[in-house]
């Protein structure tokens, strides 16, 4: 056990973690020459093309110092704040963890994120400069910052290339060196701490765990404390590259286990497992559990596929513990499902993932947050409102509170007015300005996490021209002035696109809605008029003009009369036509509303 290391990397994102991987994976040869690719973690489509690590991979290296066999177990963590969870969950399976910053960049928002996630976990921290190769970078200036920031001495800042190689051997010494060996009792009844899980559709579910206390063995019939079920350990092993099978996994190793577990729900990230026949007291303390901040629905566009979507978003959930879900409907999409994700981008990948790995073909509704509403009649019980067509009838509510957060920025001083001013234009209140350096600022400002959801993001990095950097905490629920935006469609209420809205911004909202969506939605045989509209009165209007044939074409001269009859008898048509007439929404009509600024 005195030789086995655990440690993740952790950084801001586009920091190169993965890069710095590649390197160690191929200094202590646990990858081949051949199998060698950049990322060689990132084993997801989508990881490659965004050039984003989503999901955290754990491997296993060994390496040989002084005389000594070394066991490795190294996890590579995402750098997106939507994927902070992920990051959460491979600290808790570490006692180490190398803190990396970009000599070009500097310190970011999720660099201070994720190092007070792992000082809280008790941590030894490795700080790390990379990319020390590159022209723009700035060691002198950067390792002040990170000294500055941690409290070490200069000497204890490790220079190193990902790219190139340089310095990575010294690396890993320091980490053999200074992250301490894991604690644990062999002798005593087997506790392991699972941290991830997949599904394999061969073999069923594969939980990853760490092993806390005690052994695991295979053939050994284990139990899962949270639920209670029991299982065989079909198999257990380490993770290479690819899985190696071994007898038994010991205190303080990292491994997997297969026992042909079929039904999703039953393995949960933060469990823990232990073997029957002499079973530990109690759990391990997890890790706290997911709080959603965006919440949209997610349709199928065939309504028979409801059962697929479920199944598909059950076994997506393994594998990303932190997406929640519960069955809703929708006058107008039919049966469905509410999710929680952690932000837009998480969003947007679980709707790929959903099409790539799953062939589903989804509809996502507008995303919101979660409000409390409360009434006149009982204004001290609160209701949940998940959904806008959950809130109270306008006239008899007292008040409706939205959730708030604390918003970290670090961006150039050069774009401090800018940045401010969209903070400012989304209801922000700022509490404090830090300057870091010279060149570098830190705002802090309190913002209604509706503001954020939309669009937020994207302008902040196109107002710096990349270079702000943006992280957030929950706060609490304030008390706001909200109305629910509807949005009728030829008269009728489309549900999945109406929205909570501040007052002040409303009128301006529902305008913009209206454009977008007479561009998108395609001309129908009669006119389609478009409206916004808070409880009876409406806001804001335009109009889809009608397809209209000439229906005068083939009366060549001759009395008026004639043509004005076949006028009429078109006029009626149109007008009967527009009372029966269905309009289908487009799937490019619900993500446009949520880039009305572009």
């Amino acid at each position: 056990m005195k030789n086995i290391r655990n440690f993740c990397i952790i950084a801001h994102i586009d920091h190169g973690k993965s890069t710095l991987a590649d390197r160690l994976l191929q200094i202590t040869n646990t990858v081949t020459e051949r199998e060698l690719q950049n990322q060689v973690l990132d084993d997801m489509d989508l990881e490659r093309e965004k050039g984003i690590t989503i999901k955290s991979h754990a491997i296993q290296m060994e390496y040989e110092l002084d005389g000594q066999n070394y066991i490795l177990n190294l996890i590579d963590t995402p750098g997106h704040v939507d994927f902070s969870y992920e990051v959460s969950r491979s600290i808790a399976a570490c006692e180490g963890a190398l803190l990396i910053v970009d000599a070009a960049q500097s310190i970011q928002a999720q660099t201070i994120s994720n190092l007070y996630l792992a000082l809280e976990n008790d941590l030894e921290i490795i700080p790390v400069l990379n990319k020390i190769d590159l022209p723009s970078a700035n060691p002198e200036e950067v390792t002040d910052d990170i000294v500055d920031l941690l409290g070490c001495k200069p000497e204890e800042v490790l220079r190193v290339s990902g790219k190139t190689g340089e310095g990575v051997e010294h690396l890993l010494h320091t980490i053999i060196e200074k992250v301490p060996a894991p604690q644990g009792d062999p002798e005593a009844p087997l506790q392991a701490l699972i941290f991830d899980s997949v599904y394999n559709p061969f073999r069923g579910i594969e939980a990853f765990y760490k092993v806390v206390n005690g052994q695991i063995k295979k053939g050994q019939e284990v139990k899962f404390m949270a639920t209670g079920k029991k299982y065989g350990a079909d198999e257990v092993g380490t993770l290479k590259l690819k899985q190696v099978e071994k007898k038994l996994i010991s205190t303080g190793d990292v491994g997997y286990i297969i026992s042909g577990i079929k039904d999703a729900s039953e393995v949960k990230v933060g469990d823990t497992i232990t073997s029957v026949e002499n079973p530990a007291k109690e759990a391990i303390a997890g890790f706290e559990e997911v709080k959603p901040m965006v919440f949209a629905g997610i349709y199928p566009v065939d309504t028979e596929d409801y059962e697929e979507l479920r199944y598909s978003i059950e076994k997506l959930r393994l594998n990303d513990a932190s997406l929640t879900f519960e069955p809703e409907s929708s006058a107008a999409l039919g049966f469905g499902f509410r999710c929680g994700f952690l932000g837009m981008l998480h969003l947007e990948i679980i709707q790929e993932r959903l099409e790539r790995e799953f062939d589903m073909n989804v509809i996502t509704t507008v995303p919101n947050v979660s409000y409390h509403a409360f009434t006149e009649k009982y204004p001290d019980k609160m209701i949940l409102v998940n959904n806008p067509s959950e809130l109270p009838d306008p006239s008899g509510l007292n008040r409706v509170e939205e959730p708030y957060i604390r918003a970290s920025i670090i961006t150039k001083s050069d774009f401090v007015g800018q940045v401010m001013t969209l903070c400012i234009e989304k209801r922000g209140i700022l509490i404090n300005q830090n300057y870091l350096t010279q060149h570098r600022v830190e705002l802090i400002f309190e913002l209604p996490l509706a503001e954020v959801v939309f669009d937020f993001y994207d302008r902040l990095k196109s107002i710096s021209k990349g270079y702000a950097s943006f992280d957030y905490q929950p706060l609490d629920m304030r008390a706001s002035k909200l109305v629910k935006v509807d949005i009728l469609i030829n008269a009728e209420p489309v549900d999945a696109l109406s929205a909570l809205i501040h007052v002040d911004n409303a009128y301006g909202i529902g305008k913009k809605m209206c454009e977008k969506l007479k561009e998108l939605i395609p001309r129908q045989q009669f006119d389609i008029p478009i409206q916004a509209a808070i409880g009876a009165k409406i806001i804001a209007r335009e109009t889809i003009k009608a397809l209209r044939k000439d229906v005068t074409a083939k009366c060549y001269g001759g009395d008026i009369s004639r043509k004005r009859k076949l006028l009429e008898k078109q006029k009626a048509g149109k007008k009967k036509m527009r009372q029966i007439g269905r309009v289908e929404v487009p799937q490019s009509a619900f993500l446009a509303v949520l880039k009305l600024n572009d």
